[in-house]
């Protein structure tokens, strides 16, 4: 990419696309195209034309979405299935209408079925069931794969697709019912702290097993995989390392200082048992994560406590 290409990034206020925003700029990119979801509705067909005839981006990043942990993915379904169908297929279809030179789609590694082998690797997608209380997002983000899979075929589209695993980082969400594991971990622990807290009950056994990468380590892979990857096969992106929800509860509660008792809710899911990403193609294409998880949680923690600060204010 030259630097005064037009670079669209879709979802530019969320965590994925803040991370790619920071890198481009940090980076001497000078043309982004960025627009809030109260400027540009994803979802509206016609919105989204009328934006790419307009503005014509040469690269589209493409990390807008609707996310969420476990009791949101399980409590919006349907909301969680149609805006992302929508806003995935609003932006690829007009990428290729009107002339963009290359895209890529960011997906999850919740596309992978429950019970596949680990790590996972790409050639497992659709090989089985997927985890049912994630299913409607990984079958949008599916979706996603195969409608840039079917552009390249049908028009040529140099359309790619990247699965990142969990991510935390600056700008994540802590919404105490709606976020994903780490940020829901940090709110916790913080809060029980600040409230001299005995205990901290967490959902499930422990036992499952993530992966964890830190948002700016996959905004870097991002332009570097749009830099230097063209396949039509989807790529994985993560560290290639994980540990139990246990392990990461205990490194939380020392981060955040919590003094108190880690209790486990055993009638509450676990979700899938272990999702740890096959990196070798990324490896072999010559990149490789730099932030270590202990270090990243810290940037991730003071990122929260300066959000409560500015929520305060």
């Amino acid at each position: 990419m030259n630097k005064d290409a037009r670079i669209y990034v879709a979802g530019h206020r969320g965590m994925v696309g803040g991370a790619i925003t920071r890198y481009l700029t940090t980076h001497g990119y000078t043309n982004l195209l960025l627009r809030r979801s109260s400027e540009l509705d994803l979802r509206n067909q016609e919105a989204v034309n009328q934006f790419f005839e307009e503005e014509k981006p040469d690269y589209v990043f493409l990390a807008a979405a609707k996310v969420g942990g476990i009791i949101a993915n399980n409590t919006y379904r349907a909301e969680f299935l149609y805006d992302n169908l929508m806003m995935e297929s609003n932006i690829i279809q007009a990428a290729h209408v009107y002339g963009t030179s290359k895209l890529m789609f960011l997906g999850s590694s919740c596309i992978y079925p429950k019970l596949a082998p680990q790590p996972l690797r790409e050639d497992y997608l659709l090989t089985g069931p997927l985890e049912s209380t994630n299913e409607p997002y990984a079958i949008a983000k599916i979706a996603g794969i195969k409608l840039c899979e079917a552009y390249r075929d049908q028009y040529g589209s140099n359309f790619i697709s990247v699965m990142p695993t969990n991510l935390y980082g600056i700008g994540d969400n802590y919404h105490p019912q709606n976020s994903h594991v780490l940020p829901a971990l940090i709110r916790r622990f913080h809060e029980a702290k600040e409230q001299n807290a005995a205990v901290v009950t967490i959902w499930g056994t422990g036992r499952p097993k993530r992966e964890f990468l830190y948002a700016d380590d996959l905004a870097e892979a991002c332009v570097y995989l749009m830099e230097n990857y063209d396949g039509r096969e989807l790529i994985n992106v993560g560290t290639g390392e994980d540990l139990s929800i246990e392990e990461l509860a205990l490194l939380v509660k020392e981060i955040t200082g919590f003094a108190g008792e880690i209790k486990y809710d055993t009638e509450k899911p676990d979700g899938t048992p272990r999702k740890l990403m096959d990196v070798t193609k990324l490896h072999e294409l010559g990149w490789k994560h730099k932030m270590q998880l202990r270090d990243g949680i810290k940037l991730a923690y003071d990122d929260f406590l300066h959000a409560e600060v500015v929520a305060q204010r």
